[in-house]
């Protein structure tokens, strides 16, 4: 549906929002939007970063130590 819609549908549509809301309400939702759009930007940066700074977790995959038998037990 929403394939066909060529620059004319567009401009139309802008128009239409236009005339509806006025030009300073449209601004300020476009100022907003764009405000939006930078901080989920940042938050994503911030998460790889965290990502990036968070050591590797490893494991110790001794035989015995999983169970909590240590050498004195075993002899």
């Amino acid at each position: 549906m929403l394939n066909n819609i060529g620059p004319m549908g567009l401009i139309l549509i802008a128009v239409v929002v236009l005339v509806l809301f006025g030009r300073g309400k449209v601004a300020g939702l476009m100022g907003e939007v764009g405000k939006g759009i930078t901080s989920f930007k940042r938050g994503m940066k911030e998460g790889q970063q965290e990502e990036l700074e968070k050591p590797a977790e490893t494991r110790d995959v001794t035989p015995g130590e999983a169970t909590g038998e240590t050498a004195k037990d075993k002899v």
